[in-house]
């Protein structure tokens, strides 16, 4: 690996005031940061040291983490979602990979962070993503929409809280005939001519 992650690491502490809870090592490398500083340590990473890829951004519930089992939730106390980004440091010549590191931000309730596209074009379609299946949302984006549901869908179907045997309606084609229900025949592959 060509980056000295820990001079990285001592920027990023600096920048948020606080060493930053880490773990992992190498390429497997995660921060933690506070939500208000994610935007702020995601354009750092991209300006002074090369992180030019935003390769994932997803989410996770942890409510009701270890309900059953009694474990403590690595939740800090408020907090249920935590955004996780992955970035990736490729080499602009040669398109190889020099570093790779993934940040952590824990979001009280469905407020997140301000929105990383401005930084990463890509980030517009993931936080979609993030929004559609989670509820969270980012403080910047107040008109986002749908990505993998149907604009007529209810809720955010990832949420630990989401009605397991909850029904949606189904939907047709907005000026169609409504769509018959598929049977189990027309689910068996067939030769066709």
């Amino acid at each position: 690996m060509s980056l000295e992650l820990s001079s990285v690491k001592a920027d990023l502490d600096a920048f948020c005031g606080a060493p930053l809870a880490a773990r992992g090592t190498g390429f497997d490398t995660v921060w933690t940061v506070p939500a208000a500083q994610a935007h702020g340590a995601l354009e750092r990473l991209k300006s002074r040291h090369g992180f030019n890829m935003l390769a994932d951004l997803t989410c996770v519930d942890l409510q009701g983490f270890g309900k059953e089992t009694g474990a403590p939730s690595p939740a800090p106390a408020g907090a249920r979602f935590k955004l996780v980004y992955r970035l990736s440091a490729l080499d602009p010549a040669t398109g190889l990979l020099n570093a790779r590191l993934a940040l952590d931000a824990w979001v009280d309730g469905d407020a997140g962070p301000v929105s990383a596209g401005d930084l990463f074009p890509c980030a517009d379609w993931l936080e979609r993503e993030v929004w559609d299946m989670f509820g969270v949302s980012f403080s910047d984006r107040p008109d986002i929409t749908r990505i993998l549901m149907y604009p007529e869908f209810v809720g955010h179907p990832l949420r630990k809280d989401y009605p397991i045997k909850k029904r949606q309606p189904l939907i047709g084609p907005p000026d169609g005939p409504p769509r018959e229900r598929l049977t189990e025949a027309d689910l068996r592959p067939r030769i066709v001519e």
